[in-house]
Order: C-alpha cells, then sequence, then structure tokens
C-alpha cells in the first residue's frame, strides 16, 4: 500500500527528477551501464521498486538472465567486463560507505577505464538513483507495476 500517491506529492516533483534522468542518459556512457549501475545501486539501498524497474530496463536492453541474477555478487563472477567491474567497484564504495574518502590512488584505477568527464556522470548516477531509492521506499510505491517505454 503506497504511503503517499503520485497525485499527492509535490507539483513537477518527478518532473524535476526526470530532468536528472534525461541528462544522464545523454551521457557518453552506454545505457546497459548506467542501468546497471542503476539495478546495483537500487539493490545496495533495498529499494524493491527501484529494482523491479531497473532490472526490467536491463531485460528491455537484452541483458542475460545470467548477469541479472549474478549482479549481487559481480565481484565473485567472470561476466562482467572490467569497465563494469570498476563502475560496479565505485557504485559500492558510494552507496555503502558514503563517508568513505575516494583517494588519489583509487582515482588514478578510475581512470584506467573512464574520462574525468565519465566518473563525474557515474557518481552523478550513483547518488541520483540514491535518491530515487529513498524517496520510493519513503512514499512506499508498489513494486510490479512499473512498465518499460518500448
Amino acid at each position: 500500500m503506497e504511503r503517499i500517491s503520485y497525485q499527492d506529492t509535490p507539483k513537477n516533483m518527478f518532473e524535476k527528477l526526470m530532468v536528472v534522468e534525461d541528462y544522464l542518459n545523454g551521457s557518453p556512457l552506454e545505457m546497459s551501464l548506467l542501468e546497471l549501475i542503476r539495478l546495483r545501486t537500487a539493490q545496495l539501498n533495498n529499494c524493491a521498486y527501484c529494482v523491479d524497474m531497473h532490472y526490467k530496463e536491463l531485460k528491455h536492453l537484452g541483458e542475460s538472465e545470467l548477469r541479472l541474477s549474478s549482479l549481487c555478487v559481480w565481484s565473485e563472477t567472470p561476466y562482467f567486463s572490467d569497465k563494469e567491474r570498476k563502475a560496479l567497484e565505485l557504485t559500492e564504495i558510494l552507496t555503502r560507505d558514503s563517508q568513505s574518502t575516494i583517494s588519489d590512488e583509487y582515482f588514478e584505477t578510475l581512470l584506467s577505464q573512464f574520462s574525468k568527464e565519465e566518473i563525474c556522470y557515474l557518481t552523478i548516477v550513483i547518488s541520483h538513483l540514491s535518491t530515487w531509492a529513498k524517496l520510493m521506499k519513503t512514499l512506499k510505491f508498489t513494486p510490479g507495476k512499473y512498465e518499460v517505454k518500448k
């Protein structure tokens, strides 16, 4: 049962949040990588609505069941590229421990896979999905209702 319905949220709240989503979706990062990061961030935030949404988005993009079911243990599997692993590692660091510091040494390892611009986009994707997750958990939107726009 939703605590606050879509109709009872502040006017234009979702539209304003979607401006950031549209901006991120126009980034140089592949949509599949963006969605992979969104799904992992949703898992780490324990947001059922967000997990449902981004799982469906990845399926729509052609993601395999093997990779989707292994995402929660990505670091123990061979199914993800070096670039994806580096993005997932950053997701874990920023989401699990918001108090941790990104060292210069670690930042250099990010630069082995991503440009500075892409690192900025990754950071925004992770933090923005965390915002969505907190909002969905508070409003208690029902998982399973999301439908991918085709």
